[in-house]
């Protein structure tokens, strides 16, 4: 079965058939969306929230509000309909012990792509967020479910969402 990896700040559409994922989901998010009915589906790995709020620098897919609308663009093309869409959210974790911004970011990716979502229309059917552990995704597009792996305390945990 074909695989697609997504790397941080980047993403992913597909149809019918295959694996998209993305590794090392620590504060980032991913976000996927899947519609049933075309068996279309995508994956987005966001390092930060806004893109405003970083000056617009850079690649627009690395912060959640911009990239949440270049995986629309790319789902709605391959004929995902956003009406239809199911998005699952996973990631946002508390990486770090300390004080400062750089350490509510996983929390702060986790409101905003909440946010988006709603704005957006898009229902949010599934989420694992928060916590310590950083998290692994892969996302089926035959089926619309993603397999979440997650390392916490040493311990894995596998769940299907």
């Amino acid at each position: 079965m074909r695989e697609i990896r997504v790397g941080i700040g980047d993403y992913a559409v597909g149809r019918e058939r295959g694996i998209i994922s993305t590794y090392g989901l620590g504060s980032c998010v991913g976000i996927t969306l899947y519609d049933r009915a075309t068996k279309v589906g995508g994956l987005l790995h966001a390092l930060l929230p806004e893109a405003s709020r970083y000056g617009n620098r850079g690649n627009p897919a690395k912060y959640v509000d911009t990239g949440l609308q270049l995986l629309l663009k790319d789902f709605k093309r391959l004929g995902g309909n956003p009406v239809r869409a199911e998005a699952k959210l996973f990631g946002g974790a508390h990486m770090f012990r300390g004080a400062g911004e750089g350490l509510t970011i996983g929390r702060k990716n986790v409101e905003v792509a909440k946010r988006e979502l709603r704005r957006l229309g898009i229902r949010l059917v599934a989420e694992d967020t928060g916590g310590r552990g950083g998290r692994t995704i892969y996302l089926d597009l035959s089926t619309g479910k993603v397999r979440m792996r997650k390392v916490c305390n040493g311990r894995v945990i596998e769940r299907v969402y």
